[in-house]
């Protein structure tokens, strides 16, 4: 089978792909605070890998905002190829977030955040802590909505022309809801975990307790 006639198929089932690979996502993401058995397929992992990974997951999703903009500036200025490269380039980066978050979460554990801080200078005000958990809570809807909406606005720019994106599809309009989405949760993400990592003290509980603790989990 050649490639423009895959193409071309995927081109016609661009909504049944991305509902595909939407319950894929979530089905890998439940399965890990969720499903035990999904969860043993993971190694157990020490504290320090845990803190390893969490570093590791803000700098991708810190590099993932920058391409992320860069791709929306140059769709603004009708730069197609260098905004296509972007785009694609955050998508791998997202992936790659993944490949990273969901041992972490099965075979690690999760923390919590405590109002104390090692560092004088850090305010201990009371409304640190609400604050923290109304961006947590922004981040975490962001990150689970906006899911089917990225997966469409790639699935359509991997299967379409440029042309065709410009007149046959909604991939301008639905592209900018993600965009939109995507790096306000990916920013919420990055600030949240500043503060939980760096900023202020957390407790740590190990991977058995994942799910019982879903809230603290996405930084």
């Amino acid at each position: 089978m050649s490639t423009a006639s895959v193409r071309d198929r995927a081109k016609e089932r661009a909504t049944a792909i991305t509902v595909l690979l939407t319950v894929v996502g979530y089905g890998a993401v439940g399965g890990v605070f969720l499903v035990p058995e999904f969860q043993a397929l993971f190694p157990t992992l020490t504290r320090g890998t845990v803190d390893l990974l969490a570093h590791a997951i803000a700098v991708v999703n810190t590099i993932t905002v920058i391409s992320l903009s860069l791709g929306w500036y140059w769709i603004r200025n009708d730069e197609v190829k260098k905004h296509a490269a972007a785009m694609t380039t955050s998508f791998g980066l997202i992936l790659l977030f993944l490949a990273m978050y969901l041992p972490k979460v099965a075979g690690g554990g999760t923390k919590e955040f405590v109002l104390d801080s090692s560092y004088a200078w850090v305010p201990l005000w009371d409304p640190v802590y609400p604050a923290y958990l109304i961006m947590l809570a922004i981040h975490i809807v962001l990150s689970v909505v906006s899911v089917p909406v990225v997966l469409y606005a790639i699935v359509l720019g991997l299967t379409h022309t440029e042309q065709e994106l410009r007149t046959e599809t909604p991939h301008r309009r639905v592209g900018r809801i993600a965009a939109s989405a995507w790096i306000l949760s990916l920013v919420l993400g990055v600030v949240t975990y500043v503060l939980l990592n760096h900023l202020y003290d957390s407790t740590f509980a190990a991977a058995e307790a994942a799910t019982v603790l879903l809230p603290a989990v996405p930084v």
